[in-house]
Formats: C-alpha cells, structure tokens, sequence
C-alpha cells in the first residue's frame, strides 16, 4: 500500500478557508454565533496540537505512569466538561454522575484493550486512542441524557407536583422521564450505526486506512469500537440517570427537583 502524504503547515492552513465559508453562510443566516465558531475553532486546533505534542512525547517515552496519567486527565475533563453542561444539579447527583462516568468508561477501556485487543493496558498507542474515543462518547452522551432529564422534569413539574399530591411515589413519577432520558442520549449512536459504511466511513477506519492499515483490519476495528460506544453510552447514562434521580426525594418521599 502506498506510504501516507504527510501534510506540510501551508496545505493543512487551507482547511480553514472553509471556515471562512461557514462564517458567511452564518452571517447571511443572520446566526449570532461567529464569536463561538472562531473561539471553537482555535481551542480546538490548540487542544489537538498539544495532546500531538504530549503523545508524541509519550510514544517515544513508554511509561505505565504517563498512560494512567493522561487517562485521568482524560476523565477528570470529561466529567468536568459533562456536569458543566447541566448545571443545577446536586451534589449527590454530581458525585453519582462522576462516578459512573468514570467506572463505566474505564471498565469498558479495560475490557476492550486487555480482552479484545489483547495487548497491556498499558500500551499508550492502543489504549490512549481507543480510551479517548469510548469515554469522549461516554461523556457526549451523559451530557445528552442529563439535559433531556432535567428539561424534562422542569417542564413537567406542575405535572409531577400533581402526581406526587394525589399520591404517586417519586420512583413512579420519575422513572419514565429516566427512561426517555437514556432513549435520547443513545439515539445519536444508533443512528450513526445504521448509516456507517454505506453513508460514511467513520473517523478511526478512515484515519487506520490512511496510515497503510488494510481496510479489512480496519473495519474490524471500527465494529468492535462502535459496539464499545454503544456499550459505554448506555451503560453511564444509565448509571447516571438511575442512581441520580434517588437524590431529588428523601426519605419521606418529598421531592425536590
């Protein structure tokens, strides 16, 4: 297979003409958010060429200390980044969240590396890659289910309020809106699912081909990691969201959303 053309600063420079594009089909649209884009699209090429520069380093200075080190960070951030989405909830539903994020995640990372890859977890070119696709997909989806969640229940509140009056219980009340909650965060996967292969060639199959991988090889990979996101996705919103909803009564069944 042919060698992979590496990108000189002035090609790869070109690319962001097309955000000029964006920026005039905003304006026309009349689209009050030029300032997100641009801030966006600097954070994002700043972010990017910093963990390039990190793994480059880490590749080249095989440590299990800087793997676990940069897999915390890794889910410190998308906790932070997860629960700064839906600001208002509680303390105890902040921990729970936190919590399941991050053992879902890193239990799923284990799974797949140790048991489907079958290399140490520690090998920083399979488990840095893979870990940031499962848990940065874990994170969009508890982001997801816990705003569909909250604006629920808010919208619904008068409802909720009656139900509990006439003497529903809370777990009652509040599980269909967990239920519809866990639906819509998993939608966004199963749709991109039904589509891959025939409509798009997803990130890490195209970035494998691109690199000399044969596309076989790479299409198993591809499978195997969007089943792991589908896993990750369900699993922690559903952690979140049926741990999380037992913090808004207490004890003598009085909400408080």
């Amino acid at each position: 297979m042919n060698h992979i053309i590496t990108l000189n600063l002035w090609q790869f420079a070109l690319i962001y003409l097309l955000l000029i594009v964006v920026l005039i089909v905003m304006k026309k649209s009349q689209i009050n958010q030029t300032k997100l884009l641009v801030v966006a699209s600097l954070r994002m090429t700043v972010q990017l060429v910093i963990a390039g520069l990190v793994l480059t380093y880490i590749l080249k200075h095989p440590s299990p200390w800087f793997t676990v080190a940069y897999l915390m960070v890794m889910t410190a951030f998308a906790i932070y980044t997860a629960l700064a989405r839906n600001k208002g909830l509680n303390r105890r539903f902040q921990v729970i969240v936190g919590a399941s994020l991050a053992s879902t995640g890193l239990i799923i990372v284990c799974f797949f590396i140790v048991v489907v890859v079958g290399v140490n977890l520690f090998n920083a070119q399979y488990t840095i890659p893979i870990s940031g696709m499962i848990i940065g997909n874990a994170m969009t989806g508890v982001s997801l289910g816990l705003r569909t969640f909250t604006e629920s229940t808010h919208a619904q509140r008068t409802r909720i309020e009656t139900l509990v009056n006439i003497g529903a219980t809370p777990q009652k009340i509040l599980i269909p809106f967990v239920n519809q909650a866990l639906e819509t965060a998993l939608l966004p996967t199963l749709n991109s699912m039904i589509g891959m292969g025939i409509i798009s060639l997803p990130g890490m199959m195209t970035g494998q081909i691109l690199s000399g991988t044969m596309p076989m090889t790479a299409i198993l990979y591809q499978i195997a990691i969007l089943i792991a996101i589908s896993a990750v996705t369900c699993l922690a919103v559903f952690c979140s969201l049926f741990f999380g909803y037992r913090t808004l009564y207490n004890k003598r069944a009085q909400m408080q959303l």
